[in-house]
C-alpha cells in the first residue's frame, strides 16, 4: 500500500475520548495522527455536560476506571494547563421518598473506595440553600467534578501538535487496511496513511469504523436532551440529581426515561437534564421531553421557575448493550484498538480509558485489569 506518511498510531475521532487517547500515546513517545470527519469535539463531546462522576457508578470495573480517571483529569491539568474549567465541585444525590436504597448504594460505594458523606436536613440546605424543603437528606460526593469538554479536547489536541503529532479535521475514513490479521494503514478522503496501530474513538459511529476493518462492535446511539438557562449569579453549588438517575443510567430500556439533574457552570449558565432514549439518530426536538425536564428541575429547585431558558440541545451517547465501555484491542484484527461505548460517562472516563490503551500498546503494566472492557466479549463468532 502506498502512503503519504507513516505514523506510529492513528486515532480516529477528535472528541474527548480520541483527544485523550492521542495525548496519552504522544506522551508515551509515539508519533500520532488524529483524524475526524468533522471538527474537533463536533460529536457527542460537543453535546456533553462535562461530567466527571464517581457517584453514579456501581462497585465494579467501571467504578475502578472512574476513580483513576477522575484523578488523571487533575494530573492532566498540571500537564497541559488550566484552560478547560476543571472544577472539583462535588455532587449531591437526593431521594424524594424512602432513602434506604440510596443509603445502601452509598455504603457499597464507600466500601469500594469512594468518598461518601451522608448529610442531613440542615447540612443539605447549607450545601444547597435553594433546594426544595421537600428533600431532607442526601449523599455528598466530594470527588465528583466538571469540566468544559470542548475546551478540554481542543487543548489536548493542541498539546499533541506541539509534541510532534498531527490533527486533520474534515477527513473521512473510508477503509482500514490489514494483512495477515494485522493493521497496516488506513484510507481517508485526504489520503492514505501507514500505521501498525489504529484507535477507534468515534463514539456512536464506532460500529461503522469496526465494520470498515472487517470486525464488529454493537454500539448504538442513545439520545438525550439538555436545557441551558441564561447566565446568572451562582445559585446551585454542586451537581445535584435525584437518586433515580443512577437507575436510568444502568437501564437497558429503549423507551424514554428522564431524571432530574441540575448543575451550574463557571460561565453562570445552569444545565438541566437528563433524558435517555434509544431511537436511532433521530435528531428532532421533542417539546414534551423539554417540558418534563423543566418541570422536574423546578420541583427540585423552585427558584428556577423564574429563570429564563437560553437554549436546548441534544446529543447521542454511544451505548453498549452491557453498559460497560469497550476499551482494548480487537479480538479479530491485531493493532485495531477501540475506545467507545462509554455512553454518558465518556468525558469522565476518557483519561483512564486512554491510559489503559496506551499502557497496553507500549507494554506497561495497566493500572487495572482491562479484561472486563475487552471488545472480544462481543466478537465471538463475528469472524
Amino acid at each position: 500500500m502506498s502512503a503519504n506518511k507513516n505514523f506510529d498510531a492513528i486515532v480516529i475521532g477528535a472528541g474527548i475520548v480520541g483527544a485523550s487517547s492521542a495525548l496519552a500515546l504522544t506522551n508515551a513517545g509515539l508519533r500520532v495522527l488524529v483524524l475526524d470527519r468533522g471538527a474537533v469535539a463536533s460529536g457527542t463531546t460537543g453535546a456533553g455536560e462535562g461530567n466527571i462522576l464517581v457517584s453514579d457508578k456501581e462497585p465494579g470495573p467501571e467504578l475502578t476506571l472512574a476513580l483513576r480517571s477522575r484523578d488523571l483529569w487533575f494530573e492532566l491539568r498540571e500537564d497541559v494547563g488550566d484552560s478547560f474549567e476543571l472544577e472539583a465541585k462535588g455532587g449531591v444525590v437526593v431521594s424524594r421518598g424512602d432513602d434506604r436504597q440510596l443509603q445502601e448504594f452509598a455504603d457499597k460505594q464507600r466500601f469500594a473506595g469512594v468518598d461518601v458523606r451522608v448529610v442531613g436536613d440542615e447540612e443539605l440546605h447549607e450545601l444547597e440553600p435553594h433546594l426544595t424543603r421537600g428533600v431532607n437528606s442526601g449523599i455528598l460526593y466530594p470527588q465528583d467534578a466538571q469540566c468544559q469538554p470542548m475546551l478540554a479536547a481542543a487543548q489536548f489536541l493542541k498539546i499533541v501538535r506541539q509534541r510532534g503529532g498531527e490533527v486533520r479535521t474534515s477527513a473521512n475514513v473510508t477503509n482500514i487496511f490489514s494483512a495477515m490479521g494485522k493493521v497496516t494503514g488506513i484510507e481517508t478522503s485526504v489520503g492514505k496513511f501507514s500505521t501498525p496501530i489504529v484507535v477507534n474513538a468515534t463514539g456512536t459511529w464506532a460500529g461503522d469504523i469496526a465494520k470498515l476493518a472487517g470486525t464488529f462492535l454493537p454500539i448504538a446511539p442513545r439520545k438525550g436532551f439538555i436545557l441551558v438557562t441564561a447566565p446568572m449569579p451562582q445559585i446551585i453549588n454542586h451537581k445535584v440529581y435525584d437518586s433515580d438517575y443512577v437507575a436510568n443510567v444502568a437501564s437497558g430500556e429503549a423507551d424514554l426515561q428522564t431524571s432530574t439533574v441540575v448543575e451550574g457552570t463557571r460561565s453562570g449558565t445552569i444545565l438541566i437534564g437528563a433524558s435517555r432514549e434509544r431511537i436511532g439518530f433521530d435528531g428532532s426536538m421533542n417539546i414534551d421531553v423539554l417540558r418534563r425536564l423543566a418541570a422536574q428541575a423546578t420541583s427540585l429547585f423552585p427558584i428556577l421557575r423564574d429563570v429564563q431558558l437560553l437554549r436546548a440541545y441534544r446529543g447521542f451517547r454511544p451505548y453498549a448493550p452491557d453498559h460497560l465501555p469497550v476499551i482494548g484491542e480487537d479480538s479479530l484484527i491485531s493493532g485495531l484498538w477501540h475506545s467507545a461505548g462509554h455512553e454518558g460517562a465518556g468525558i469522565g472516563l476518557a483519561p483512564g480509558s486512554a491510559r489503559l490503551i496506551a499502557d497496553q500498546i507500549i507494554g506497561a503494566e495497566p493500572f487495572m485489569d482491562p479484561t472486563p472492557f475487552s471488545p472480544g466479549r462481543f466478537q465471538a463468532g463475528a469472524a
